[in-house]
């Protein structure tokens, strides 16, 4: 995985406005099928990483989370993110094959 390729591109995506932040907002967007991927951050609480996985696995919504909270909220220049989705479908797809490296 080429964590500088994945993170470089969260942060071109939250500039573009296709990227969705926050346990409840991506909650939201799992439901209503816009989210196309999923970054949990490796140490986020039982609860959070239970509610989230669930949800992507009953969606089928594919979920990343090998990257830590501090990496996630510096990519995309917002404090404190332990959950993001991703609503574009390409670029859900090039996070993806680049996690899969």
């Amino acid at each position: 995985m080429n964590k500088i390729k994945i993170l470089s591109t969260l942060g071109l995506t939250m500039k573009a406005g296709l990227l969705i932040s926050g346990e409840d907002m991506v909650l939201d967007a799992i439901r209503k099928s816009r989210a196309r991927l999923v970054f949990l951050a490796n140490d986020t609480g039982p609860t959070t990483i239970k509610r989230i996985s669930d949800k992507t696995t009953f969606y089928q919504v594919p979920l990343i989370s090998s990257l830590s909270s501090d990496e996630l909220s510096r990519a995309i220049g917002k404090a404190n993110r332990k959950v993001i989705a991703v609503i574009d479908t390409q670029l859900a797809l090039l996070l993806q094959r680049t996690a899969n490296e």
